[in-house]
């Protein structure tokens, strides 16, 4: 068996990727992060809380408050949103309630206007 013209196929082969072979450093972007030395924050932003039991009862700021619709619950937290300085709306939501009953919350919040919703967990022992 011949093998120079296996050897002149692999040689021609061996070029053909060479050249086509790209040889890029991959480039990245330097940013120089800042460093967070501050001590944490002294002021806490006012916050409206809101608790959803798992039987799907509402309450906010410890006040028991019903959900007939949320329009109504939003009406709710509107007032007390104009009580205080752009307030952060926390949801404490058992974790055996429904889906559904969050989601009225969160479109409470969107119907009284509040941009800054956030959810309370625990953490795990």
């Amino acid at each position: 068996m011949n093998f120079i013209p296996l050897i002149d196929l692999l040689l021609v082969i061996l070029i053909f990727l060479m050249v086509t072979t790209t040889y890029s450093k991959f480039t990245e972007l330097k940013v120089n992060l800042p460093a967070a030395g501050a001590l944490s924050a002294t002021e806490r932003p006012a916050e409206i809380l809101v608790a959803v039991s798992a039987a799907g009862r509402y309450s906010i700021d410890g006040v028991d408050s019903p959900f007939g619709s949320p329009a109504s619950f939003a009406q709710e937290l509107g007032r007390i949103a104009k009580q205080q300085n752009e307030p952060m709306l926390v949801i404490y939501a058992d974790a055996s309630a429904s889906h559904q009953a969050v989601v009225n919350v969160l479109e409470a919040a969107r119907l009284a206007g509040l941009g800054k919703v956030t959810f309370a967990a625990q953490k795990q022992p």
